[in-house]
């Protein structure tokens, strides 16, 4: 019987060392590989070289019909899906732990450019307030997802960040994001705060003096993106938010905060570590549909 979890697992992390797609690439396969395995597991289907173009249409119609996700899904999300599964088939082939790709039987579908999932601010407080201080797991927890959406990282930017890169008198950090490039990101007071009580509390229990990294686990070693993809799963579980939490969703809500509070596109995009402004313009259009909607739902004459 093959650990399908743990397959998947090094997948996720074959795909970051390749860096074959974004974090959020990464993030959303993982989900929907995680929701294929689950599937499997429940029809006793337990190896996937027994995975066949019969097992694929029964999945496919349980998907598209909403039976296994939350409601129906739309063509983006559905596209989304048969990528990650075909991605993954062709890893297992590579890998020869599977003879064939039964998803490339599936045909493409046609979809539109979609705008991300964005938190609101209340959302994002509700979020930060689960966490117990008091707790010293919980407060490291916290700051993993604090400092992720108080400077806009990237899942991997987060996991890779250095204490040597943190000037807390500052209130900056150095990231080393795609292609190795760097930028540096102002940070605000109450996460200097919280560096300060995680370090205190936690990191300095965990981590000796030549560890480099400013996130360190409770075996003392170095945070994955698979823990940060289940904190926020637990995080959705725990507040009872109904919503698909991913961690580039964090990401997502910085941009797009900044953004609606004044902030001009161009600092925005040097923030993101975007090379192109028209990546950072879809963000543009979350505001300009947000500024529709209330004066829609507010203005005497909309009505």
């Amino acid at each position: 019987m093959q650990n399908m979890y743990k397959t998947l697992d090094e997948f996720i992390e074959h795909m970051y060392d390749k860096r074959s797609g974004s974090d959020a690439t990464s993030d959303s396969y993982y989900r929907d590989i995680s929701r294929f395995i689950t599937y499997l597991e429940d029809n006793k289907v337990n190896d996937f070289r027994k995975v066949d173009k019969n097992v694929v249409y029964d999945y496919i119609g349980e998907l598209r019909s909403g039976k296994i996700s939350r409601g129906r899904i739309s063509n983006s999300t559905f596209a989304r899906n048969l990528s990650a599964l075909r991605s993954f088939y062709r890893y297992l082939c590579e890998r020869h732990l599977a003879e064939s790709n039964p998803f490339s039987l599936i045909k493409k579908v046609h979809v539109e450019k979609h705008l991300p999932d964005v938190l609101t601010l209340e959302q994002v407080e509700t979020i930060f307030d689960s966490f117990d201080l008091d707790d010293p797991i919980e407060v490291r927890n916290r700051c993993i997802l604090e400092t992720i959406y108080a400077c806009g990282l990237r899942i991997s930017e987060c996991c890779n960040l250095e204490m040597k890169n943190i000037d807390q008198n500052r209130m900056i950090i150095r990231v080393i994001g795609k292609g190795n490039k760097e930028r540096i990101i102002p940070y605000y007071p109450r996460l200097n705060e919280l560096i300060d009580l995680y370090i205190r509390m936690y990191r300095n229990e965990y981590a000796d003096e030549e560890f480099p990294y400013l996130f360190v686990t409770n075996r003392k070693g170095k945070l994955s993106p698979r823990s940060v993809q289940l904190l926020l799963e637990q995080v959705r579980i725990k507040t009872g938010l109904d919503l698909n939490l991913h961690p580039h969703m964090l990401r997502h809500s910085f941009a797009t905060h900044l953004l609606d509070n004044g902030a001009d596109l161009r600092s925005v995009q040097e923030l993101l570590g975007h090379e192109n402004l028209s990546t950072t313009q879809l963000y543009t259009h979350l505001t300009y549909d947000r500024l529709k909607k209330a004066v829609e739902s507010a203005h005497p004459h909309a009505k």
